[in-house]
């Protein structure tokens, strides 16, 4: 019975982590956007065009999505290679914490550019 459950949370794992590779090609191509906004405009224009809804959204979307997606592929590595149960939890447990923790700086940046 605990061998098929680790079948099944592995097989989701894999799923999600495949949607959320997905999902990132979209919201890739509008950060690249960006970042050639960043490099060859002015700044006036950059912030204009994050100020849209739509830009700032598919940003901040882009952030959420890519530590999520980090945080699960980290995850398969350090179950694949730290053979310590419990310390393969507390790393985890630590990586998703800095995951949200950073995705909140960079919401909070984001949304203090002038």
């Amino acid at each position: 019975m605990e061998e098929t459950s680790k079948t099944n949370s592995a097989a989701q794992h894999w799923l999600i982590q495949r949607i959320t590779a997905i999902i990132l090609i979209p919201l890739t191509y509008q950060l690249l956007v960006f970042l050639g906004l960043l490099l060859n405009s002015p700044r006036q224009q950059t912030i204009d065009w994050l100020d849209l809804a739509i830009n700032k959204l598919s940003l901040l979307a882009w952030l959420t999505v890519t530590a999520y997606h980090a945080a699960l592929g980290l995850q398969v590595v350090l179950e694949d290679y730290v053979g310590d149960i419990k310390l393969q939890q507390i790393l985890i447990k630590i990586i998703n914490w800095a995951m949200v923790v950073l995705t909140i700086i960079a919401f909070l940046m984001a949304f203090n550019i002038n």
